[in-house]
């Protein structure tokens, strides 16, 4: 197993510009993709939100670019496609960052941007280009972008594309880039659309990775749980872990109604927070988030749609005041916290409807999540238990169901 970076055959100056990142050892989404790619294999990597996949394909392209220096100046030889403008600030930022030691161009083609901007980057010499697919295409049309020069395509939140529509503008984009040399894609799952909804030809003969974080990443974020009476009991829980025990929290809700419920008592309550929720003006959703980033609150509600795909830094707790449908989305909210090596802390109010998932939750990431009180609040109901079947009682419930049917069948 790769214990640091040093043995990742990475430039010095790649590796002084981790180091003053503060990174200190590969992920195992980074341990694992980074050697494959600078090895020249297509990458088909599993890697939810909070694993480091972002230096996992930055780190080989930016090795590469170094390794085989252009010639002359000209249009970007690396394309990294991801769905939203916001996650593609972020993934510039981040390899600009890792770039700083280096001389080479890193921009981003996204909407909301005027177009004499973007024409004039294209004008100049690109190395990497970070862009959403509708943008990047409608200048492909307009004959504004050579593709033809792109030797890496990387796909960010491939499922998350899918979701949003972009199957076919991606496949025709990688149509557009068929001189490259390698793909790699990044997707939060591999099952179901995280691959399939692309053609069978994006990829040629893929290293797989399927990056779970893992224990020792898990086990920087303290994970427990309060049990609430009722929703009154459930709100004055909340509001004591935000105003007391929290300083940087995102607390998420199921449906974009119980935030709007939320948003209207914590303002009540005087406590500033910030929103965001699916389908919500890209000006409005960038403003909450900036103002969350810069410390104009501490407190940012959000629904699963709004949260993919955005990494913010320095959260210190992630409340689950509606526990989510399945327990692979709580792992997913959890991983917004205790990023770049740092500790967090992951709460969920539970109401006794919400008891069975709370176990679930458990079993799936193999941990014992603990109760704990807060003094003056303790429930006054017990806690719910739910019986488990045992293998027995499956066997002869389901040996039952046969007599009853041949009976009935006979009469």
């Amino acid at each position: 197993m790769i214990k640091n970076f040093a043995e990742l055959d990475l430039d010095p100056n790649l590796l002084s510009a981790i180091e003053e990142m503060g990174f200190k050892r590969p992920t195992q989404v980074q341990a694992q993709a980074i050697p494959q790619a600078l090895d020249g294999r297509d990458i088909l990597a599993s890697a939810p939100t909070g694993t480091g996949k972002t230096a996992a394909f930055v780190l080989p392209a930016l090795q590469y670019l170094q390794d085989f220096p252009r010639r002359k100046p000209g249009p970007a030889r690396v394309l990294i496609l991801t769905p939203t403008r916001e996650l593609a600030m972020q993934v510039a930022d981040q390899a600009r960052a890792l770039a700083k030691n280096t001389k080479l161009n890193i921009f981003t083609i996204t909407g909301g941007v005027q177009y004499q901007e973007h024409a004039d980057i294209l004008a100049t010499t690109q190395d990497i280009v970070v862009a959403t697919p509708g943008r990047l295409m409608e200048y492909i049309q307009a004959e504004r972008f050579d593709c033809r020069a792109i030797e890496w395509l990387i796909l960010d939140e491939a499922d998350r594309m899918l979701d949003m529509g972009f199957g076919p503008t991606v496949d025709r984009l990688s149509q557009e880039c068929r001189w490259r040399k390698q793909t790699l894609l990044f997707s939060a799952t591999l099952e179901g659309k995280g691959v399939e909804g692309f053609t069978a030809d994006l990829l040629k003969d893929p290293a797989e990775i399927d990056a779970e974080p893992s224990r020792s990443e898990r086990k920087k974020i303290t994970q427990w749980y309060h049990r609430a009476d009722n929703a009154e009991h459930k709100l004055a829980l909340l509001k004591k872990i935000i105003t007391e025990q929290a300083e940087r929290s995102i607390v998420f809700l199921k449906t974009r109604e119980r935030l709007a419920e939320l948003r209207t008592e914590l303002e009540k309550a005087q406590i500033p927070c910030a929103w965001i929720q699916g389908e919500m003006p890209q000006d409005r959703r960038n403003n909450a988030i900036a103002r969350f980033r810069d410390g104009t609150v501490n407190v940012l509600l959000a629904t699963d749609v709004a949260a993919r795909g955005i990494d913010l830094p320095d959260v210190s707790h992630v409340i689950n005041y509606d526990m989510p449908r399945s327990a692979d989305v709580y792992l997913h909210r959890i991983g917004r916290t205790a990023r770049a090596g740092k500790k967090g802390s992951a709460i969920s109010i539970v109401e006794a409807h919400d008891q069975q998932m709370m176990d679930r939750v458990a079993r799936y990431v193999k941990e014992d999540i603990k109760e704990r009180f807060i003094k003056e609040m303790r429930p006054a109901h017990k806690k719910p238990v739910f019986k488990k079947k045992k293998k027995d009682d499956k066997k002869k419930s389901a040996t039952k169901a046969k007599v009853k049917k041949k009976t009935s069948k006979k009469k």
